[in-house]
């Protein structure tokens, strides 16, 4: 099992940046596939991100396309979400989770696919 810790929320402004991190207990990082949710107050958790295994391919949700950025260090146990020009909708607990395997596109996507969870950061961006 992966023990997943998110870190790096907080507070920001509309059109401000944030980066968080994920830091994975486990030494066999690199073979996990990894991503991001988020769920904001009375919603579902959504997609936000994924990353292939070796960080070569990425995936994103539609409405974070070209301000969002996923990135991992397999050599650190960690993954980022580099996130530019925040939205006051984008308040939210953000969640890294993983599942051993790569990673392919629509199925990146599903959460269900997923078997490790953090326990979320919040980001809350006012307007």
């Amino acid at each position: 099992q992966l023990q997943l810790v998110e870190s790096g929320g907080g507070l920001v402004q509309a059109g401000d940046s944030l980066r968080l991190s994920c830091e994975a207990s486990v030494r066999t990082f690199g073979t996990w596939s990894m991503g991001w949710f988020r769920q904001a107050p009375g919603k579902e958790r959504a997609f936000v991100a994924a990353i292939t295994r070796s960080g070569d391919i990425q995936y994103y949700a539609e409405s974070v396309k070209g301000r969002f950025t996923i990135s991992r260090e397999n050599a650190r146990n960690t993954m980022y979400l580099q996130m530019n020009s925040l939205k006051p909708e984008e308040t939210a607990v953000y969640y890294c989770a993983g599942f051993v395997g790569n990673c392919n596109g629509p199925g990146c996507k599903d959460r269900r696919r997923y078997k490790s969870w953090g326990q979320g950061t919040q980001v809350t961006v006012s307007s």
